[in-house]
């Protein structure tokens, strides 16, 4: 099992940012990738930003160059560094993190952190 807790949420004007945080409750060696998603009612859990294997960093076409995604292995704790942020980046954001263990692919899911951008 894997818990998740993320925090940083909060609201801002348009123009601003934040930096939510996902503690991970193993070491991050033991996570084979790790995302950030958004999820606004009524719509499809997108995925925003993702660490995966081979160093490989993925954004979506609506936060790049605007969000950046980074880990700290001493802490266990993965970010979104959030700028430039619009009113429609208006979400419940999600960390999750995926591991492999015996050839068995498991998907874990923090409670989210609200973020609201509005003037």
């Amino acid at each position: 099992q894997v818990q998740l807790v993320e925090s940083g949420g909060g609201s801002v004007r348009p123009g601003g940012s934040l930096r939510l945080s996902c503690v991970v409750s193993r070491n991050l060696s033991s996570i084979y990738s790790m995302g950030w998603y958004r999820q606004v009612p009524g719509r499809i859990r997108q995925l925003d930003a993702a660490l995966r294997p081979g160093n490989e960093v993925y954004y979506s076409d609506s936060v790049k160059g605007r969000f950046t995604i980074s880990r700290d292995n001493a802490k266990n704790t993965f970010y979104l560094q959030m700028n430039s942020l619009l009113p429609e980046d208006t979400a419940l954001y999600l960390c999750n993190a995926a591991t492999i263990e015996d050839g068995i692919y498991t998907d874990y899911w923090g409670r989210g952190t609200q973020v609201t951008v509005s003037s």
